[in-house]
């Protein structure tokens, strides 16, 4: 029998997830998706001028900027595979640091080339991580502008209803914020989560599930999709 997975992802991103691990683990789980962030846009004027790359550190930045730029021509930096891919879907030349926003700081800095241009952060009102702040640390001129918003959303009756049951086996966390936002919805709910396993992407989401006891808590041994499948793939 698959096993019931709770993907809390904005919609789009859950469903890109949800493909892919059919097509990698075939018939070995049952993806409910239940949004905890509606990603929301605000349209800003951007300065694009004398850059020399632009940042992104979620799909979602590249999503939202694509739909309010033409421009392609400068390289998408970005923090992981996930984020990557979208950026080439996009049409843009795409790198990956394969990590945490940490990681692509450190990528940035190594292929940053004094007085090319600064680099745009493209974020959203909630970021894990002070890019640009670990950027000028490193000498690298970088800034950042806030593109969209990510607004917090229930969990829709349908999960709440498994989770009362007991009936979602894992639940698979990509962020501190929807982990958070996660355990925020489970203080003083009835659910079940004696047979639940989390599965975190990174430390930091896993540290955010503050308050919650599941049967169980795994963490991707790195904070990337093939990280968290094969964590799942541990469970299967």
């Amino acid at each position: 029998m698959p096993r019931t997975l709770l993907l809390t992802r904005p919609a789009p991103q859950s469903a890109e997830f949800a493909a892919v691990l059919e097509a990698e683990l075939p018939g070995r789980f049952r993806p409910i998706v239940s949004p905890l962030l509606a990603i929301r846009p605000r349209p800003a004027p951007l300065e694009l001028a004398g850059l020399q790359g632009l940042l992104f550190t979620s799909a979602n930045g590249v999503e939202q900027f694509a739909a309010l730029s033409v421009e392609r021509g400068l390289t998408a930096w970005c923090v992981g595979e996930m984020t990557a891919a979208a950026a080439r879907r996009a049409g843009f030349r795409a790198r990956s640091a394969d990590g945490a926003v940490g990681d692509l700081a450190a990528l940035v800095a190594a292929g940053h080339r004094p007085g090319a241009g600064a680099f745009l952060h493209l974020r959203g009102t909630h970021a894990a991580g002070d890019l640009v702040g670990m950027l000028a640390a490193l000498g690298v001129p970088a800034r950042a502008a806030v593109i969209y918003e990510q607004a917090p959303q229930p969990l829709t009756e349908a999960a709440r209803a498994l989770l009362r049951a007991g009936g979602i086996d894992v639940v698979a966390l990509f962020s501190p914020r929807t982990a958070r936002l996660f355990a925020a919805a489970g203080q003083g709910a009835d659910w079940d989560l004696s047979r639940t396993v989390t599965v975190a992407l990174s430390p930091a989401a896993d540290a955010a599930l503050v308050g919650l006891a599941p049967g169980g808590r795994r963490v991707a041994a790195t904070p990337t999709r093939a990280g968290m499948l094969a964590e799942l793939a541990r469970l299967a």
